[in-house]
């Protein structure tokens, strides 16, 4: 795809005013720097064209630059513009997801930004510090959706959620029958990036994490594999329609078919919009410890871009307190960079938008913390292993080993 922004190198500023018939002319006004924006939300219904809306407004504050929304669907996107900007092109500024910012810091595909924010005071929220990658930052978050537990009271006994990991398999198992279900997840390679998500959840909430500090993998840690094994008991209790996707399911929810699941803010949203009569809630997720998976995304700025200075200030534009107000608003459950309350208005509303936020202390990407880039590789290996566990009957701890050897002979040459 041909940048935009090249438009604007073909004009040629005129020095001064022309003469025609002998009377002086205006010379014609400069028109605005064009720079692209590429994201995947463009493409989203309704969200989409909120967006734009909102980039409008940058547009109308600037008398030197415009920005020209560019919408990439999220199955070729990274794709896409990975491939302009090997090419030396791309988009200006592009949304990342988490696993492709930590891919185009590796490949020095995006700008630092440390300079520019120098000195700002900005109240980041607590995920921030996972934009810092060697001790230097490249990008902003744009969009955290943390996970929390989403429920239907009229499916509960006594309408309240489950406080932990047991009373989650009680009542999921006391909802469960007449073809409604007490809890839902995913469990098959077909899904297999919403199973990891869902798997990353479990494994977090009872503390375990797929490497450590200093980024060695754990994949067979004590803490690990307690996870696996809440997973399998959940899958085993005959309480989840298993083989069913995260559409079928989550259409199941609003259909009142499911009384509970773990899921990101973006789910709530939609169960607002398809069912609004639908009086469902949101409590912290019953595992032992408050830690969950979050998707993370980032702002960044292309490393071959020909308008830093307009992407520069388009950065320090979307912190500013009101501008972060209304992207989060227009998100929707999701936080932005910045610590933004809601108006009490809007919680009383949504309440369940308050435990969403509240989540965001305890988020942690669903990545191999150190060998993020690794990360898809780690995932198959891993997601096989569980799957022997869930369908085969194999022991967690075993096949947890099983695991942590062949990724680190497999992935890290170990």
């Amino acid at each position: 795809m041909k940048k935009l922004s090249s438009l604007s190198a073909g004009v040629v500023a005129l020095a001064g005013a022309l003469v025609v018939g002998g009377m002086p002319a205006v010379a014609s006004a400069q028109p605005k720097e064009t720079l692209t924006f590429a994201a995947v939300t463009f493409s989203e219904a309704g969200r989409g064209e909120r967006l734009k809306a909102w980039v409008e407004k940058f547009n109308k504050s600037q008398a030197a630059a415009e920005i020209q929304p560019i919408a990439i669907p999220f199955g070729s996107f990274a794709k896409t513009v990975f491939t302009q900007m090997g090419g030396g092109a791309g988009p200006d500024l592009v949304r990342m997801d988490a696993i492709d910012y930590y891919a185009a810091v590796n490949g020095k595909s995006i700008l630092p930004l440390d300079d520019l924010l120098k000195g700002g005071n900005y109240k980041f929220t607590a995920p921030d510090k996972y934009m810092m990658v060697g001790g230097k930052r490249y990008g902003v978050p744009f969009e955290l959706s943390n996970y929390v537990l989403l429920y239907n009271p009229a499916l509960l006994k006594g309408g309240k959620p489950p406080a932990n990991f047991d009373e989650l398999l009680a009542s999921a198992k006391a909802a469960t029958g007449n073809g409604v279900y007490g809890y839902a997840y995913r469990a098959t390679m077909a899904e297999g990036n919403g199973f990891w998500q869902d798997l990353c959840n479990f494994v977090y909430g009872f503390g375990g994490r797929w490497s450590d500090a200093q980024g060695n993998l754990t994949l067979n840690d004590p803490k690990v594999v307690e996870g696996v094994v809440a997973y399998k008991k959940v899958y085993d209790a005959s309480v989840i329609p298993k083989g069913a996707d995260a559409a079928t399911y989550r259409r199941m929810f609003w259909e009142r078919k499911v009384a509970m699941e773990v899921d990101n803010g973006g789910v709530a949203g939609i169960f607002s919009q398809q069912a609004p009569e639908l009086a469902f809630a949101a409590a912290p997720s019953p595992f032992p410890t408050r830690a969950q998976g979050m998707v993370l995304t980032a702002l960044t700025i292309n490393a071959n871009t020909k308008h830093k200075a307009a992407a520069e200030a388009f950065i320090k534009w979307t912190l500013q307190p009101e501008n972060q107000k209304d992207l989060q608003e227009l998100l929707g459950a999701s936080n932005v960079a910045t610590v933004i309350e809601r108006s009490p208005e809007m919680v009383a509303k949504r309440p369940w938008l308050k435990v969403y936020d509240d989540q965001a202390a305890n988020s942690v990407p669903q990545l191999v913390q150190g060998l993020e880039v690794k990360t898809p590789e780690i995932q198959q290996i891993v997601l096989e292993h569980v799957l022997k566990v869930l369908q085969g009957g194999a022991d967690p701890k075993k096949a947890m080993d099983d695991a942590q050897r062949l990724a680190s002979s497999r992935v890290l040459r170990k």
